[in-house]
């Protein structure tokens, strides 16, 4: 059966905002949408307790419209489904660490998982990649410091590895972070265009996740949707021919002299000093800024 699907990138507590251009968009072209998926930064505030437990500076700390949908005063319109991000009330998504309903009609991936709705088979990986806690456990507990406020959302290795576990195919895989590279396989003029300080990362291909890179060129999905960026970007992998660049990455990157991507079925450690999913950088007024992966295997 074909469904349709309205995809949001960071969500910031919009609900009734994001809900409302769905509607728009059917009254638009007169068709109706069967299931919305967010990619993170949800922000499922319940209560100011809730907002004390979400990592961002003091003016972005606002309640947002999810606590009406969990209270009950209001219901979500479209069965939903969301992973988390870098700004998140990580304390309640913690209690569904294997995914669950945080309320009727929107369900959590948890911090990684697959499930199938009406036969789409969708995946998800919550959080965002930082090197220093890859490795290490989720040692964080309530009330969370400063610190763990923040690294509660790193993703960890144990979760990348159940991931990589699954062997049926997906047909749409969500990420926060983009997957480290992919931007080499759409148009990176347009991009940098666009972000243009994104360029030291394109350049020394540390731009995006490691561990989502991993997961790209191993599961394969059909689609692969991520935000955390605030752009909307569009790429296609022939992943048998992964080492072909689009045109434009080809010619901005000849000329620049960028590294080549290295080998993916591993982890490689980077300097990170220039924290691009800093809190600072990553906040929009603007939550409907999407960005699109599209992963294909071309014959």
């Amino acid at each position: 059966m074909h469904q349709k699907i309205a995809i949001e990138g960071c969500c910031h507590g919009e609900l009734d905002k994001i809900y409302n251009a769905v509607r728009e968009e059917e009254a638009r072209f007169g068709q109706k949408v069967d299931l919305v998926l967010i990619c993170g930064d949800f922000q499922a505030l319940r209560n100011e307790s809730d907002l004390a437990c979400m990592a961002v500076p003091d003016k972005f700390k606002v309640m947002g419209t999810f606590w009406k949908y969990y209270s009950g005063q209001a219901r979500a319109p479209y069965p939903t489904i969301f992973i988390g991000g870098n700004h998140e009330a990580s304390n309640y998504l913690w209690e569904l660490y294997h995914g669950g309903w945080v309320c009727d009609n929107i369900y959590y991936l948890g911090c990684a998982g697959v499930i199938n709705f009406g036969g789409l088979r969708i995946g998800g990986l919550s959080g965002i990649y930082k090197q220093n806690d890859y490795y290490i456990g989720h040692h964080e507990t309530v009330p969370y410091n400063s610190s763990e406020m923040r690294s509660i959302y790193h993703v960890r290795e144990y979760d990348v590895r159940k991931l990589l576990q699954v062997q049926e195919p997906i047909d749409i895989f969500l990420s926060h972070d983009w997957p480290r590279g992919i931007e080499r396989y759409g148009d990176l003029r347009d991009l940098l265009n666009k972000k243009r300080f994104f360029e030291r990362e394109v350049l020394s291909n540390s731009l995006g996740s490691l561990p989502n890179e991993v997961l790209l060129y191993n599961l394969k999905p059909a689609r692969w949707f991520a935000a955390h960026l605030h752009v909307r970007y569009e790429a296609e992998i022939n992943h048998e021919k992964k080492d072909e660049y689009s045109v434009s990455a080809r010619e901005l990157l000849g000329k620049k002299g960028a590294n080549k991507i290295r080998n993916s079925d591993e982890i490689q450690i980077y300097d990170d000093s220039k924290d691009i999913n800093a809190d600072s950088s990553s906040s929009s007024t603007n939550p409907v800024d999407n960005s699109k992966v599209e992963s294909k295997t071309i014959s």
